[in-house]
């Protein structure tokens, strides 16, 4: 996906910026502005007509951009939501920036324990 292609208020991670040209100056200075690999952006507003130009956020920064300069910016493709393998009984959500880190680990050993139905008399 694109950067011109995220709808509004949607946050994404830059993959890398595509040059036209080998001489691309566009993208050159998107990549000077900060619009680099892994730094994460996010869509504030569209302008009134055709939605040009397009407000983006990286950090505390704003910036205005052109729909053309947007689609040179790649966003990486979103990462599953996986649920935690380490608790199945408690399936939380993570991706796989924190699948590592389980929210589970602070509570006692019995909530990861499969609740099991009582039989019916």
């Amino acid at each position: 996906m694109r950067l011109n292609q995220l709808p509004l208020r949607t946050a994404g991670v830059i993959d890398h910026v595509e040059a036209l040209s080998p001489t691309d100056a566009i993208a050159q200075r998107l990549g000077e502005l900060g619009f680099v690999p892994g730094e994460p952006v996010k869509v504030i507003a569209f302008g009134p007509l055709g939605g040009d130009p397009m407000a983006v956020e990286i950090g505390f920064t704003r910036f205005a951009l052109r729909q053309s300069e947007a689609q040179r910016i790649v966003l990486q493709a979103e990462v599953p939501v996986l649920p935690h393998a380490a608790c199945p009984a408690h399936p939380h959500e993570h991706t796989l920036v924190d699948a590592d880190v389980s929210p589970c680990a602070s509570q006692p050993a019995s909530l990861h324990q499969p609740s099991v139905a009582e039989p019916l008399v």
